[in-house]
């Protein structure tokens, strides 16, 4: 029933053969791999407010100088990453490229940073896009967190369908979405023109405000450089693009460079220029939209597809994090099951595990947007800046042609990525200042699972020096408890090994059970040896393990193998299991840390 009901939620199986079928065309890709980056239009400019508003609204002039200095950013991350794209052809981002440029444990910062970033993308979006919908039906913001969490589910079971799939069911919201911010904005615009806005909702451009300081400029260019999060994600994600991968994932990067400016901008400047003040439980876009249109079918419409394209903009999370997740499995940093393509040919275990943290995230925090956003930012612009560095490093030792522009655009990027680092730091300190712990915890954490790996690898390999010990015989331990059918076919396949000594071992707990057991078993299998281990304290476990152990060193003085047997009778139903002792299971469990045994269960099923 569980297999079939899989089949109806996710589908049916695709062969390895059907992977090419699987890949995006530029159109989907720009849909699901922009969508991040473009759904941050929708809270960046009110995070340039929100740090404005702290002086007084005659500031809000200063969010159109701030919004220039954040499409200079923009830019210079565009290009930059299309460098990143056509020297990486096989993604990896950020993470590839400190690893190889600037050394190990520069490349784990990224990549751990990448990681926790794509995760909060989930969580920030979803919660975003949840505000936006609470806007618009403030009765339902009190179950703001439920909400959220069924968005996630439907967004994780969507790409558990196949990239292609949840592409092309995502692709028509965003496009919405860019369509109806279009929409606004040249609405917006043509008021402005035609005189519909009153000048004085706006402070002039140029005017003093008493108590701005740079420190707050700072501030709230970084809130601003917010807009900039998922811009990296093409980067990551080249393999999801059909051939040529490359100018494919650079000409999508462009396009969404492009869109990604024009939104931005339009936004910034209606909302300076209407006089829009960001408030707790109304959004900037909600603001201008009925300033513009009023609550009709306009503002609706507008309002819905920015909440739809803020829920699905945690689809950039789901299509990078697992990509992001094979590169640091194939480096054995994380668990190698992050490798495995599930049935549908995605990686779903990290589909799976993205879910599963998103959700943790949004409960813990309550669904709180503004609480995420810093801690989502520095995620993002610490591995912008280690790319950056890096690839500075790799055109200073490579020098191609025209190395000399292409290090001057990483190195600005570098640079104002690092400066936007440092002021979310030190002006948004209360809200980062975890970044600060689980970046060493979880970068410790993978350094040990890539030790792990390493002496796995060490020992496992044929080509180290350890002599395999020589085996003359073998020595089978037979736990029994009762003369059955499981146990008389244990006995016959012990005799087929072989084995130069057979022991069938009792254990009971009363001694006239003892007895009793020793005289049928005489006559059961009088040719195989039968051991009784009286146990007062009613342990099965604990007398069996103590007379392995004795076998055991005995057996390696002269160089004979022991092998425990033990029967198990398989149930006809599953659920039969829970009616009986799983003595079996916990004598595997304890034999499996003893490096000399050799474990064999020989199941018998029962047919009713």
């Amino acid at each position: 029933m569980i297999a079939s009901l899989k089949r109806v939620i996710i589908g049916r199986p695709l062969k390895s053969t059907e992977l090419g079928e699987q890949r995006l065309n530029k159109t989907k890709a720009l849909a699901i791999l922009s969508s991040d980056a473009l759904s941050s239009v929708a809270y960046g400019p009110e995070q340039i407010l929100i740090a404005l508003v702290a002086v007084s609204m005659t500031a809000f002039w200063y969010s159109i100088p701030i919004g220039i200095g954040v499409l200079v950013l923009l830019t210079a991350l565009i290009l930059s990453y299309r460098q990143i794209i056509f020297a990486y052809p096989h993604g990896g981002g950020a993470y590839v490229v400190s690893k190889q440029n600037l050394g190990k444990y520069p490349g784990l910062v990224a990549g751990v940073s990448l990681l926790v970033d794509y995760i909060l993308t989930v969580a920030v979006s979803v919660s975003a896009g949840t505000d936006a919908i609470t806007s618009a039906f403030p009765s339902l913001h009190e179950h703001t967190v439920i909400i959220a969490v069924i968005f996630v589910l439907l967004i994780t079971l969507l790409n558990l369908r196949g990239v292609t799939e949840s592409a092309s069911i995502l692709a028509y919201p965003v496009y919405l979405f860019v369509i109806a911010l279009f929409i606004l904005i040249g609405a917006g615009l043509y008021h402005i023109a035609m005189g519909g806005v009153a000048p004085e909702l706006h402070t002039p451009m140029g005017t003093h405000v008493a108590g701005i300081s740079l420190f707050l400029l700072l501030k709230a260019f970084a809130s601003g450089s917010s807009a900039l999060t998922g811009v990296e994600a093409i980067s990551n994600a080249i393999p999801n693009f059909k051939s040529p991968e490359p100018d494919n994932a650079a000409k999508t990067l462009s396009a969404m460079g492009l869109l990604l400016a024009g939104l931005f901008a339009g936004i910034v400047f209606l909302a300076y220029y209407y006089g829009i003040s960001p408030k707790a439980e109304v959004t900037v876009v909600s603001q201008i939209a009925e300033e513009t249109f009023g609550r009709n079918f306009m503002y609706f419409f507008i309002q819905g597809t920015t909440a739809l394209i803020l829920v699905l903009a945690a689809n950039t999370g789901y299509s990078a994090f697992p990509l992001l997740a094979v590169n640091l499995a194939k480096d054995k940093f994380i668990p190698r099951m992050f490798t495995a393509r599930g049935d549908r040919l995605g990686y779903s275990n990290g589909i799976i595990i993205l879910a599963v943290l998103s959700i943790l995230l949004i409960i813990l925090f309550k669904g709180q947007t503004d609480q995420l956003i810093p801690l989502y930012a520095v995620g993002v612009f610490i591995p912008f800046t280690l790319s950056q560095t890096g690839m500075m490093v790799k055109w200073i030792r490579e020098k191609p042609k025209g190395w000399v522009a292409k290090l001057t655009i990483n190195g600005v990027g570098a640079l104002i990525s690092f400066t936007v680092s440092i002021i979310f730091f030190l002006t948004k300190f209360s809200h980062v200042w975890p970044v600060l712990i689980f970046l060493p915890v979880l970068i410790f954490v993978l350094h040990r699972i890539n030790k792990h790996y390493e002496a796995i690898g060490e020992q496992l390999g044929c080509a180290t020096s350890e002599p395999v010990l020589p085996i003359e015989g073998n020595v089978i331990i037979l736990p029994v408890s009762g003369i059955t059918h499981v146990v008389e076919q244990s006995l016959a396949y012990a005799k087929s090994l072989g084995a130069a000594q057979i022991i069938a071992v009792y254990i009971p707990f009363e001694r006239d059970e003892e007895a009793v057991f020793e005289r049928k078993w005489e006559n059961f299998m009088p040719d195989v040896r039968l051991v009784t281990l009286h146990s007062p304290y009613r342990s099965i476990v604990q007398p069996l393990i103590k007379f392995v152990d004795t076998v055991e060193r005995k057996a390696r003085e002269s160089n004979h193998q022991v092998t425990v047997i033990i029967p198990q009778f398989i149930p006809k139903k599953g659920w039969h299991n829970i009616l009986h002792n799983q003595t079996s299971f916990y004598l595997r469990t304890r034999l499996l840390h003893h490096s000399s045994v050799v474990l064999t269960t020989v199941p018998y099923h029962l047919k009713k």
